[in-house]
């Protein structure tokens, strides 16, 4: 059951930050570095995660994979003046879709990585464009860009994500609201290991740190960019070539990288 901590207070009086940036996903990783570089520049955060208090800002224990749980979340920020909102919350499913993978660990993942990212942003993002001031960073993937072999629903979760987030910002355009979205590559998060993906030559490869990509994301986001890839030139030659190789020869790079190894 989600667990509620006590409301933030609306910046003012007693309070030494005067902006409010809330963080999804931000028990470690991506999302918790958001965190702590939201708060080194300034920003009061609303730190969200499933599984423990992240250690900065302030804390919601909520599971963003239901609807209460984005209910929960949203009853405690949305009359709150918003000034960035980072959906950075995502899960993986690592292994074949016919034999490896279970139905209900694919559908939680479509209810967080998608459903929820939806569900949020039609909650959250209004109130930023009624006061024609805001930022709203999507957290997509490189993975956006492929057809994912062996890791087929998280693939086509963050492809969802990233037409989202692009078609919402031409929407924006001239609102005050900007929508950016990240797209890193492997990184060196628990991600691989909740994902069942170890023993993958892609989990087991080099990869990216949370604190750069996170990073490269806090700045794209505070330019108005459309999206950044972060952090490494692997990753960013990757972005690159995605736009010229077909499809086929995407899903079978891919599927060499995120098939279990035997």
């Amino acid at each position: 059951m989600a667990e509620s901590h006590p409301e933030p207070q609306e910046p003012g009086a007693g309070h030494r930050m005067s902006r409010l940036a809330v963080v999804t996903g931000a028990s470690s990783g991506i999302g918790l570095e958001l965190a702590r570089i939201f708060d080194d520049e300034g920003f009061e955060v609303v730190a969200a995660a499933e599984d423990e208090d992240p250690p900065v800002g302030r804390p919601i224990r909520v599971d963003l994979a239901t609807p209460e749980g984005v209910e929960q979340l949203a009853a405690q920020v949305r009359a709150l003046p918003i000034d960035a909102l980072a959906l950075n919350a995502g899960i993986g499913a690592g292994g074949a879709f016919v034999t490896d993978t279970r139905l209900e660990d694919e559908l939680r993942l479509i209810d967080l990585n998608v459903r929820s990212t939806v569900h949020l942003a039609k909650l959250l993002v209004p109130p930023m464009v009624a006061r024609r001031r805001g930022r709203v960073l999507f957290t997509s993937s490189i993975a956006s860009t492929q057809p994912g072999a062996f890791h087929a629903v998280y693939n086509a979760s963050k492809s969802f994500v990233q037409s989202f987030a692009l078609a919402i910002r031409e929407e924006l355009g001239d609102t005050g609201v900007t929508v950016t979205s990240l797209m890193p590559g492997p990184t060196d998060t628990e991600f691989f290991e909740r994902a069942d993906m170890e023993d993958t030559r892609i989990g087991q490869g080099p990869k990216d740190d949370p604190a750069e990509v996170a990073r490269a994301g806090y700045e794209a986001l505070m330019e108005g960019k459309e999206r950044v890839v972060a952090a490494s030139l692997m990753t960013k030659a990757q972005g690159r070539l995605g736009r010229f190789l077909p499809d086929s020869a995407k899903a079978a790079v891919h599927g060499k990288m995120a098939k279990p190894k035997e």
